[in-house]
């Protein structure tokens, strides 16, 4: 399981988005996003890196918890 936290997201449609972005990387088998804790929970085998990288790259910022 990885934990992050991510700053950016301000409703229903980015938490999507970012769910979206961390389910399509591989090794990825969950992906919980909580808009108000700013968090994401993800279980599976990707590295943090990478899932740091995707959520980065739909224009959130994120870092390891």
């Amino acid at each position: 399981m990885v934990k992050l936290k991510i700053d950016g997201m301000s409703c229903g449609h980015c938490v999507m988005h970012v769910r979206q972005a961390l389910e399509a990387v591989a090794g990825v088998e969950s992906a919980e996003v909580d808009l108000q804790a700013g968090e994401a929970i993800v279980e599976g085998s990707a590295e943090a890196e990478t899932l740091i990288r995707a959520v980065e790259a739909e224009g959130y910022a994120a870092s390891r918890l």
